[in-house]
């Protein structure tokens, strides 16, 4: 059986002891997960119906993955008493196989201040309220989607005050491209992370998040690119003639969107003369749109320093709010060293100089899909009720000298108040619960097509 097949081991190793923790006569542990904090003041939920439809619907347990999970425990912990045999068997036996939990959660692509319920999880089954958490290692793995969704939609909120100010707010779908896939740790992540980038923008050189997002979202297509060159295409032809191989791409690609990486030698040198003399009228004369691409140097400087040789080569015009545009024929892209505080020093510096928003796009890899961890937004599995002997009772965690870490209490639901603010309540308190019933029993119960998703998240 493949290593991430078999539902008993997908936990942390400890989880495997932990039926035999709980209080006699416990009949239910009822969990939630949150972001306590971190970098932004809201996170937008993302990928948790990828982890249901691949690791959880349907019948996941069986007599063959219980054999396999009895032997591998066994063989890591060094003793053969520890694995909880009889707990799955009753799981194969009374359910078919089917997980017996209940998750809710908050509809996929749902911007939620922090600190706010995003999911609860329950067992449904009093023998079995070991699998609440024995579920916590693969479910709070949202975190990552969730994170990269929430980093996506902030850049897109910085890059559109930008839009508005100097140029035109209806070209943001496009100002922001995923070029993580090299750069994430495995295939998985860079699919997840990068369906999560697509929830906010429709670029992308990450084909796997399009595959994700139609298998497990139901999408169309949702991601767009462009013909491109890399420094093999380009250095490929010698250095001296890097003219060619410019030439080339605008010959190859006569039409429509190019993009050319052009630092190879001197992106300047690039820009001023081959670009903006010996190839000035062959661009010019293009239907579409040559995307010049440094990526070396400090990002802010160079993109301005090409702004200014392309603007003298190509011409400009200024925009209906005062802002320099590139002739149509010519934009720049930037992918090298790009996070959230370059894109915004670069835009801020374009602004300074008077030139809009529209010349530019961005390329973002490892800070869009890599640069980032768990705890940048704070995301938290916890216990807060449990049930024992027919009687439900409150449960937290309030460490000495960390308020932050204080865990909530009780039955909760996500309440959108009357002046359009999300709030954690008791689950007796008024309001409609946000929370929604996405998983029961082994079966999906809610399918957010990416359409919605990419509704919900709307700025």
């Amino acid at each position: 059986m493949r290593f991430d097949a078999n539902i008993l081991l997908l936990t942390d190793s400890y989880k495997a002891t932990h039926w035999k923790q709980y209080p006699p006569g416990t009949e239910q542990i009822y969990s939630y997960f949150e972001s306590r904090g971190g970098r932004f003041a809201e996170v937008v939920f993302f990928g948790l119906q990828y982890y249901l439809k691949r690791y959880l619907a349907g019948a996941v347990v069986t007599e063959a993955g219980i054999d396999e999970a009895e032997l591998c425990w066994a063989q890591h912990f060094g003793r053969d008493d520890l694995f909880n045999r009889t707990g799955w068997e009753h799981v194969l036996s009374a359910h078919g196989g089917r997980l017996p939990v209940r998750i809710r959660a908050a509809p996929e692509g749902t911007p939620v201040p922090v600190r706010n319920v995003l999911m609860t999880v329950e067992n449904t089954d009093p023998a079995c309220c070991w699998l609440t958490n024995h579920l916590e290692t693969l479910l709070v793995q949202v975190w990552y989607g969730s994170t990269v969704a929430t980093l996506s939609r902030e850049m897109k909120r910085m890059i559109s005050s930008y839009l508005e100010r100097t140029g035109d707010p209806e070209l943001v779908g496009l100002k922001l491209q995923d070029f993580g896939f090299r750069g994430a740790s495995s295939v998985e992540s860079a699919a997840l992370g990068g369906a999560a980038h697509l929830v906010s923008f429709e670029g992308t050189d990450t084909i796997a998040a399009c595959r994700l997002a139609q298998e497990y979202y139901g999408a169309d297509m949702p991601g767009v690119s462009i013909p491109a060159a890399e420094h093999s295409t380009i250095t490929a032809w010698g250095r001296e003639h890097e003219l060619r191989a410019f030439r080339n791409m605008l010959e190859q690609f006569p039409t429509g969107l190019v993009a050319c990486v052009s630092d190879s030698y001197d992106i300047f040198e690039a820009c001023a003369k081959l670009w903006g003399t010996e190839l000035r009228d062959q661009v010019l004369a293009r239907d579409g749109t040559l995307v010049v691409r440094p990526d070396s140097g400090d990002p802010p400087s160079t993109v301005q320093r090409v702004l200014e040789l392309l603007g003298r080569a190509f011409g400009t015009q200024d925009n209906a709010k005062g802002f320099r545009l590139l002739a149509p024929q010519v934009r720049v892209i930037q992918g090298d060293g790009i996070d959230y505080e370059t894109a915004d020093a670069i835009l801020r510096t374009m602004e300074v100089a008077g030139w809009s928003a529209d010349n530019i796009t961005f390329g973002m890899g490892g800070a869009l899909l890599q640069k980032l961890n768990r705890d940048t937004q704070q995301f938290a599995f916890k216990c807060s009720a449990i049930t024992q002997a027919g009687r439900s009772r409150d449960v937290y965690k309030d460490p000495v000298g960390d308020a932050g870490k204080k865990s909530k209490a009780g039955r909760l639901k996500l309440v959108r108040a009357a002046d359009g603010h999300y709030e954690t309540r008791s689950e007796a308190a008024d309001g409609a619960d946000v929370l929604v019933d996405v998983f029961c029993d082994g079966e999906l119960l809610a399918d957010w097509s990416f359409d919605a998703v990419r509704r919900n998240a709307a700025l």
